[in-house]
């Protein structure tokens, strides 16, 4: 078999076979097909696109590239949760303790971020003591004990995605439903998990900019992983504002607390219910969405989700106490807050804006190199639909530099005012199964 014949095929829209697929996976993996073919392959898939079981082919050979967890030493359908991500997603550290305590196996992989803020593990590292430097042998043990734990992800995971991904982002072919999806779906079947709720954002903030192009990542991902044999389902949330008021990685973990006391925002609260009612389902501990959500619902209110909180924090060494007396997390220097220039309804919150505006505080990384400052980031004090008055603070910044001018600058470029009455946007759009 010729790589030059098997890019000619897909450049003239014809189907390719599993055996073909995998031929181009191996060969790249093992640097066998050079740089310059791979880029014309995803070109041609880039405009040609793939067929469902083309797209299927092509997440099995990412994830036969390298290494597979096996979970099945963990007692009970494991459930994971896939976000693609957005401003202020504190989903992860919400759903993980909320969904364990109701019997449901949550098994993390997690990664660092790269982005607005920090990712999960940067996020948990803000409790003094957390670590996911654990072995095989302890986070199988911490599952069947509290349904709930985290490892760093794997160096050895997927290997093909990670290459093909570097290759994608210089030659101008990420923005491919095929290749992202099978991306995506690649690193979450490999680590294990029976079964799948994806959160697909759309608006601003998100990748998916259009509901029309997030329905077609959504679909395509969860056809890969029932594909696959893995249960899957999708919801498609807004991030045209960001998620919840707190931006940054200790402002983030206080608002889990918040959300799992059950003060949280009620949009980080609801999107939580649903993603984690999918979660309890799939995993078979409720029969419908409607007791699920009871179950849930009344693990918030009768402390048993805090609980499973703080047991996850102590189990990864963390300092479990912080859930009682957030104020141990780290906590910036200064505060300052930044007032609306006019009086009026809010009308819109770029995501995007707000989520840069954090970045330049310290709370993400621009490169893998980039060091976090944990304690910095963005609390907003008014969200799209509310009233805000001239001089009425809009937004807290948490800052370890007093010099933010800039950073007010991009803030109040991300916030539009009205005269007129707003509603706030729609949450959850759709739910594809």
């Amino acid at each position: 078999m010729r790589m030059v014949d098997v890019i000619a095929k897909k450049r003239d829209g014809q189907e390719l076979t599993k055996t073909e697929i995998q031929f181009v996976i191996d060969g790249y993996t093992k640097d066998d097909i050079p740089d310059y073919q791979m880029s014309a392959f995803s070109m041609a898939v880039f405009f040609q696109g793939m067929t469902k079981e083309e797209r299927v082919y092509l997440t099995e050979a990412m994830v036969k590239s390298g290494e597979q967890i096996d979970l099945s030493a963990i007692e009970g359908i494991k459930v994971d949760k896939h976000s693609t991500g957005g401003v202020g997603d504190t989903t992860t550290l919400v759903l993980g303790p909320l969904v364990a305590s109701v019997g449901a196996p949550v098994a993390k992989m997690s990664g660092r971020g790269l982005g607005h803020t920090g990712g999960t593990i940067d996020k948990l590292e803000s409790v003094k003591g957390f670590h996911v430097e654990i072995t095989n042998d302890e986070f199988i043990h911490l599952m069947n004990t509290n349904k709930i734990a985290v490892i760093g992800q794997s160096e050895n995971l997927t290997p093909a995605d990670k290459k093909l991904y570097a290759l994608r982002d210089v030659t101008s072919t990420v923005d491919s439903v095929p290749l992202i999806a099978s991306s995506i779906m690649s690193k979450k079947i490999a680590a294990g998990a029976d079964a799948i709720v994806l959160d697909v954002k759309t608006g601003s903030g998100a990748f998916m900019k259009s509901l029309e192009d997030a329905k077609e990542l959504a679909q395509a991902m969860v056809e890969i992983g029932n594909g696959v044999g893995r249960k899957t389902k999708a919801i498609i949330s807004d991030m045209s504002q960001p998620l919840g008021y707190a931006v940054g990685n200790a402002l983030e973990v206080k608002e889990a607390i918040d959300t799992l006391s059950g003060h949280g925002p009620k949009d980080l609260h609801e999107l939580c219910l649903t993603l984690g009612s999918h979660m309890v389902v799939l995993a078979n501990k409720a029969s419908n969405m409607e007791q699920a959500r009871e179950m849930l619902e009344e693990s918030i209110r009768n402390g048993k989700a805090l609980e499973s909180f703080k047991t996850f924090l102590q189990a990864q060494g963390g300092d479990a106490s912080v859930v009682d007396d957030p104020s141990k997390l780290p906590t910036a220097q200064y505060m300052i807050e930044v007032p609306a220039t006019e009086s009026g309804y809010v009308a819109e919150i770029t995501a995007e804006m707000i989520g840069v505006a954090a970045m330049m505080l310290g709370a993400g990384r621009l490169t893998k190199e980039s060091e976090i400052d944990l304690a910095v980031g963005i609390v907003l004090h008014k969200k799209v639909g509310d009233f805000v008055n001239e001089g009425e603070s809009i937004v807290t910044i948490h800052s370890n530099n007093e010099n933010v001018s800039d950073v007010i600058d991009k803030i109040r470029a991300a916030y539009k005012f009205s005269s007129e009455n707003i509603s706030a946007p729609i949450l959850i759009y759709t739910e594809i199964q």
